[in-house]
This record gives C-alpha cells, structure tokens and sequence, in this order.
C-alpha cells in the first residue's frame, strides 16, 4: 500500500518550507498550480494522512480515481472533490498534469457554510467526487483558481474570506452539473475494497496524545463510512484475507495496545481511552483475551 504523505511532507518535500498558518486554529488554506507540484517520479498525487484535510482538483487527460470502493474514469477535463476521511488513489492515465489545486482543513469553513461540508454530495462518502467540464465550465473555474493564486499572493487584510467564498463558488459550481457517471469494474472487486477498508483502519495510527481516539471500532462503522453494507465488506475482508473484519480490528488495536505500553508513560485509564474503551475494565478483559496477559502485566514484562 502507499503511503500517505502528510501535509508537512507536502510543503518539505514539494516547497521545502512551512506556512505559518499552517496549525492555525482558524484553518489553513492554499492553492496550487499542479505543474508546480510534480513528485520526482513524474506523478502529481498527493494524499493527506491526517483526516481533517480536503482538496479540490481541476484535472486535464485521462485518469481513474479510486474513491472508496468506487473507481472513476474520465477523459477530459474534471473538478474533482476529495474527502480525505475516505482514502483515495489518483492514478494518471495520460502525460496531461497541468491544472489546479486547493487543499483546506475542516476549521477553515466552521460555521461558514449550511450544514457543514460533510453532508454535501461530493464530500459525503457514497457521494461521486469527479464532475466533468465543458470548455465554457473549464474557463470558468480555471478563473477562480488564478484569482486565488493572486489573492494569496496579496496582503489583502480580508483575503481568507475571499478564497472561501472562491472555493464555496467551486462548490456549488460543481453541484450545478452532473456528476461523472462512468465506473472503473476493478478486476478484483474484493482486493480492491480491502485495500481501502485497510488503508481507512490505518490512517486512525499512530495514537500521539491521549486527548487522540480511535473512532471506527466495528465492521459497520466501516461500513458506513465506505458507504457500503457490512456484508459486503465483510465477504470482501475474508475472502481476501481470510480473516474476520473484527478480526482485522482487534489485531490494529492489540498491536497498537502494546506499543502504547511500551513506549508510553500513559495510565491504563488512558491508552483505553485513546483506543475507545469507555472502561479500563473493557479494555483489561479485552487485551487479557487477545494476549492471555494483562495490560499491566505486559508492561511489566
């Protein structure tokens, strides 16, 4: 599987320099043009491993993008929406990497648009993501990128309300128009959603603090956030690996468990918490099952 790149990997490997908004409470926002953005080995894709980072896309040529258990092909130019909560793979099909991009944290839009940016279509799970353009709706949107280049070159005093609204316009430029209709049949159907229900489950570690939860815990919490049924997913998991969905789950949490142990000094009370135990009990009982030692007694050991 790939790895994520974070979005402090992103600015020292691509920029080679921070933002200093980049851990501001209020968001962080930028944008690029991709060209400016090539990874040495000639592919533009970039993906985030912190789950609060979104990105919108205008893409030229021929690529598939893997989204949830969703592959779409397109041809053309695109807007593409990526909600990083649900891993994603872009995989370019043409030499084509010229276009634009923006990426923006959850704290960027608080209380800045309706109901929030998950429950929009394209953000929402199940929601298709790619939105084909037309030459007239290329220029357009093309436009609202450059005037973001050029605001955030400014030292405007209101300028971050200018690019969300810029950045909301895509939005609803974009809901405007039909989403892509034409799905990639991956080969191996089952592979391909355990990959992603792997990738999602891997994107919750490491545990860094103890105030960190991990929140998808069972087979429909996955489910749900795939937007597929649990059945599904759980004929795909054992059919690829032989193994239980929950059994998937226990192995991340029993291993995350033991390097928490080691290598932290966090209280009982407090690693169960980060793992989603309401009670060190359950966790205790859980662990003890699992190890056929104690929590206690493994770090002892």
């Amino acid at each position: 599987m790939d790895k994520t790149e974070s979005l402090e990997d992103f600015y020292q490997k691509k920029l080679n320099w921070l933002p200093d908004n980049l851990q501001s409470d209020l968001g962080h926002f930028n944008v690029f043009r991709r060209e400016d953005c090539i990874t040495p080995q000639g592919g533009s894709t970039v993906s985030y491993s912190r789950r609060s980072f979104y990105k919108i896309s205008i893409s030229r040529g021929k690529f598939r993008c893997h989204y949830a258990d969703k592959s779409v092909e397109a041809e053309g130019t695109s807007l593409i929406f990526f909600n990083p909560n649900v891993p994603y793979k872009w995989e370019s099909l043409s030499d084509d990497t010229s276009g634009y991009f923006c990426i923006f944290t959850q704290e960027f839009f608080t209380d800045k648009m309706r109901n929030g940016l998950t429950e929009l279509p394209m953000f929402q799970p199940g929601g298709m993501p790619a939105y084909s353009l037309n030459k007239e709706q290329e220029e357009e949107i093309c436009r609202l990128f450059e005037k973001m280049i050029a605001e955030m070159e400014s030292d405007y005093l209101y300028k971050y309300d200018l690019l969300r609204s810029y950045a909301t316009e895509m939005i609803h430029y974009a809901l405007k128009t039909q989403p892509s209709t034409t799905l990639y049949q991956h080969p191996d159907a089952n592979s391909r959603i355990t990959a992603v229900f792997t990738e999602l489950l891997e994107r919750q570690f490491p545990i860094e603090n103890p105030s960190q939860r991990f929140m998808l815990r069972s087979a429909n919490d996955f489910a749900r956030q795939l937007a597929i049924h649990v059945n599904h997913l759980n004929r795909a998991v054992r059919q690829t690996t032989g193994k239980t969905t929950t059994d998937r789950i226990s192995e991340r949490l029993v291993s995350e468990a033991k390097s928490l142990l080691r290598h932290t000094d966090w209280n009982i009370s407090e690693i169960a918490y980060c793992l989603g135990f309401e009670e060190p009990t359950h966790f205790n009982n859980f662990f003890k099952k699992k190890t056929n030692i104690t929590p206690g007694s493994f770090r002892n050991v």
